[in-house]
């Protein structure tokens, strides 16, 4: 196989996914990267990448998703997914392996986890359990079991960011005393590339770890340091439970609960990597822990990491290495008997003169909150009354996004712990109605901004119903329906 072979990237919206296309582009691949929802991936906006669509849960589409292809990088997981994660991975691995071989697939490339010695939890059992499914099918596949990854975007990392950024002092669960030999996202990268290349790679699996062997308290202090901040004093207590510590995190982190959930199994156990193979095989310099923080804080800063808003997009974090790459959101929805040209009339007609359209006494009030704290809460005004443009200034919003009769989105301007956007997306209906969302995603900096977040999830989710079903009686009176 050579260097300018054919790979499908299954999973690409994930956190590995979506920095390995660009990778294999720039290594001289041809690359379709699948996804269930093909709008996240028009948003990364790569160029020479071909975009298909396609659910490892639903068999019918995979086929046409893989015809041509020659590897396929299976990256597909469930964790978001809640209690029955370890059942839907399995059930959409065999779909995947089917698939594959009626698509002709020479190669399976599929990225697993560590297994430690001990009984291991449902998120590491499942990961060893998919490589078996695929195994069983009748295409040669190639496993690279990874443990923690150290790059912005992957669940542990942000974890251990959340925690280690904003809190001077932890009461932590047993396992930061755990130790895993944690490996930075380029070198993983460039495994996941190579190792396809080479025929002797057919049907094997392999660890892949970094250069040291090291507990997650020695992270977190490495973490802190390479982002300018004092280490915090770290006391971790027996009486935090797995239980316990997923509910803990999603208190003082911003990672889902599903996956911080999911995490805490394979967290609470010590990793090791036999990868003298692996190394033979694919030779390169491994960074070591310090180093990998540092390159993952940098490619931050330096804008290179592929994420929207919802995902971590650093300048939409205010720049701001301790503002969370997870968002948290709330919304609402509502239904307009109009057509998308009117609705999307009305919700770029908002602020200004018009101002909200549902409870203003509550806009009200929020702003004057701002404006007690020398904030722009009472700034008014735009450049048009009726036309939005990316940079556009609508009150306190700035507009960052702009598709036309599908989506509008506005980064907000008021002083607050953290970081928010707020996103208008049109879906048309087939009997001719739209669909309106509203959704609000909040990047929290620390324990006050997810204080701030909990105080007003309830007013977001009456006020967004509200805020929505206004919207589509404007948009039906407009139209006289």
């Amino acid at each position: 196989m050579h260097t300018h072979a054919s790979c499908a990237v299954v999973g690409a919206t994930g956190y590995v996914g979506s920095n390995l296309v660009p990778h294999l582009v720039a290594s001289g691949w041809r690359v379709r990267a699948v996804a269930r929802d093909i709008s996240v991936l028009q948003a990364r906006e790569w160029q020479d990448v071909e975009l298909a669509t396609a659910d490892a849960l639903q068999p019918e589409g995979l086929v046409a998703a893989l015809q041509g292809i020659q590897v396929a990088y299976y990256l597909v997981h469930s964790m978001a997914a809640g209690r029955d994660f370890g059942k839907l991975d399995l059930q959409a691995a065999e779909n995947f392996a089917a698939a594959a071989g009626a698509a002709g697939v020479e190669r399976i490339v599929y990225l697993g986890g560590l297994v430690p010695a001990e009984s291991a939890g449902e998120h590491i059992d499942s990961r060893r359990r998919t490589g078996d499914v695929l195994r069983a099918a009748s295409v040669p596949v190639t496993e690279i079991r990874a443990g923690i990854i150290v790059g912005p975007g992957s669940a542990a990392f942000e974890v251990m960011r959340d925690l280690v950024l904003n809190l001077p002092v932890m009461v932590t669960p047993r396992w930061v005393r755990a130790k895993s030999p944690p490996i930075a996202l380029f070198n993983l990268l460039v495994y996941l590339e190579r190792i396809a290349l080479l025929a002797e790679a057919a049907g094997q699996t392999y660890d892949a770890g970094g250069p040291q062997l090291c507990t997650y308290e020695d992270m977190m202090r490495q973490l802190a340091l390479s982002a300018g901040k004092k280490p915090p004093c770290i006391v971790p207590v027996p009486v935090l439970t797995p239980g316990l510590s997923s509910y803990w995190l999603g208190l003082v982190t911003a990672v889902p609960a599903n996956i911080a959930g999911a995490l805490i199994g394979g967290l609470r156990h010590d990793f090791d990597a036999d990868d003298a193979a692996l190394r033979q095989l694919v030779p390169q310099r491994l960074l070591d822990v310090r180093e990998a923080i540092d390159a993952a804080l940098a490619s931050e800063r330096e804008r290179r990491v592929a994420a929207r808003w919802t995902e971590g997009d650093f300048t939409l974090r205010g720049s701001s290495h301790d503002v969370a790459y997870y968002a948290k959101r709330a919304g609402g929805s509502a239904v307009a008997s109009a057509s998308a040209a009117s609705v999307w009339k009305q919700v770029t007609a908002i602020g200004g003169a018009n101002r909200y359209y549902y409870m203003n006494t509550l806009w009200w009030l929020r702003e004057f909150m701002d404006w007690c704290v020398a904030g722009p809460g009472f700034t008014r005004g735009r450049r048009d009354p009726d036309n939005v443009r990316v940079g556009d200034a609508i009150d306190y919003w700035t507009v960052v996004g702009v598709e036309p009769e599908r989506r509008l989105t506005l980064q907000f301007g008021m002083k607050a712990p953290g970081s928010g956007v707020l996103e208008f997306e049109l879906h048309p209906l087939p009997s001719g109605d739209t669909r309106i969302n509203v959704t609000a995603y909040w990047h929290p900096r620390g324990i006050w901004g997810l204080a701030y977040w909990f105080a007003l999830v309830p007013a977001h989710l009456f006020l967004f119903r509200g805020f929505t079903a206004a919207i589509a009686r404007r948009a039906e009176r407009s139209e006289g329906t």
